[in-house]
């Protein structure tokens, strides 16, 4: 049996992919969480043997979380899910010892098949996802941008994301206007169909 441990942040979207692999008569989820500041500690007492990590978590990214991971439980494999095409997302997992790279939408029975691969100790990176990623180029966000712009794209108004993210309301319009500049768009709505169209924030 393979224990898995799931990090997602979308309740309904890690819901269904923890009923999806429950399914599987070889895989079992012994550890879900929302957070990636969450990952760790859990890893630590449920001790699974694939973590399938979304990139783009509250708290600390899932990039953040799978360095922590590969330096205190090494014999955990990670996966990364993500939207975010983006070459620099990929080299710095390859740095850190992600196993596997797969879009959001990938069907189960294909993350499923990763996950046995993973632990068999190959890797798994999504061609797809590497073609759009330097198709696109480097993401000009930082983790902290990506992460105000991904809770705007989700309908939080600036109060919102202000106490999701633990940040003043002020440094966040602050973030928006600078991401704003930094893109060439012309409001939050430009801002967002920009970032989604490139890969640089979820769909």
């Amino acid at each position: 049996m393979i224990r898995i441990l799931l990090a997602e942040d979308m309740h309904m979207v890690r819901g269904a992919l923890v009923a999806l692999l429950s399914l599987e008569p070889d895989l079992e989820v012994v550890a879900e969480v929302a957070e990636g500041t969450a990952i760790l500690p859990n890893a630590l007492t449920h001790r699974p043997d694939v973590a399938v990590l979304d990139i783009g978590l509250p708290g600390i990214d899932g990039l953040a979380a799978a360095g922590a991971l590969s330096q205190q439980l090494p014999t955990c494999r990670t996966i990364m899910l993500t939207s975010h095409a983006d070459s620099a997302n990929i080299a710095r997992a390859m740095l850190i010892g992600v196993s596997g790279f797969l879009p959001k939408d990938a069907p189960p029975a294909r993350l499923a098949d990763a996950i046995r691969r993973v632990h068999r100790g190959e890797r798994v990176i999504d061609s797809e996802i590497v073609v759009a990623a330097f198709h696109h180029g480097p993401n000009p966000l930082t983790e902290r941008e990506r992460d105000v712009l991904t809770h705007v794209a989700k309908g939080s108004d600036v109060a919102d994301v202000a106490a999701k993210l633990y940040l003043a309301p002020g440094t966040v319009r602050n973030y928006l206007s600078a991401i704003m500049s930094k893109i060439g768009a012309r409001n939050r709505v430009d801002a967002i169909r920009i970032a989604r169209d490139r890969g640089w924030i979820s769909a």
